[in-house]
């Protein structure tokens, strides 16, 4: 449907991410990856929903002036938020654990930003999901990160995995952002354009 719409775009997906490569197969969307290595650093004042909006800006920022007329070109960030501060991938199973350990008998937020750039504009759309976490043994826990290896992910878990099937006791708002990409607001935002 949508596809038959943007027939006169190129589609062009900025990120490595497997999930969020599967989501655009997954909405039949024709698209190309394409990747610039980029350091995601941002500035410390930045909270929250400014974090993700700003890196998914930077990592559309560095396409400047390389986009055709036609082409739009898609980058996001996602972020898990929480205690006030943000949680971003784990550098180590003893950083995931202690990512994951804090999170228990919580609720965080799972904040995605995501940027659509062509030749002429930016713009940028975002969601927050609330993710609260049964109350998780340090057994279960080591055992996921063992076995998952959750290190390419924010806030080193996985929603999608036995993880989530076993540690998340309710999700309020988008699932498939928790995995990395608000779907209905990116689908809702192609299907608008002229």
């Amino acid at each position: 449907m949508l596809k038959e719409k943007l027939k006169k775009y190129t589609l062009i997906l900025a990120s490595g991410s497997p999930r969020r490569q599967q989501f655009f197969k997954d909405l039949d969307l024709e698209f190309e990856i394409r990747l610039k290595d980029i350091e995601e650093i941002y500035p410390p004042e930045l909270k929250a929903v400014e974090i993700t909006d700003f890196l998914a800006l930077l990592k559309a920022n560095a396409f400047e002036g390389e986009l055709k007329e036609n082409e739009i070109l898609v980058t996001s960030d996602t972020i898990v938020w929480h205690q006030n501060k943000a949680l971003g991938k784990p550098k180590d199973a003893k950083e995931a654990f202690k990512m994951i350990k804090s999170m228990s008998g919580t609720t965080h937020e799972v904040i995605t930003s995501v940027c659509f750039k062509t030749s002429s504009s930016s713009t940028l759309l975002n969601d927050i999901t609330k993710v609260t976490f049964n109350n998780l043994s340090d057994e279960a826990i080591l055992y996921y990160i063992e076995n998952y290896k959750p290190y390419d992910k924010a806030g080193a878990y996985g929603i999608q995995e036995w993880f989530g099937f076993m540690a998340v006791a309710k999700v309020e708002g988008s699932y498939t952002n928790v995995m990395g990409l608000p779907t209905s607001k990116v689908y809702n935002y192609l299907s608008i354009l002229e």
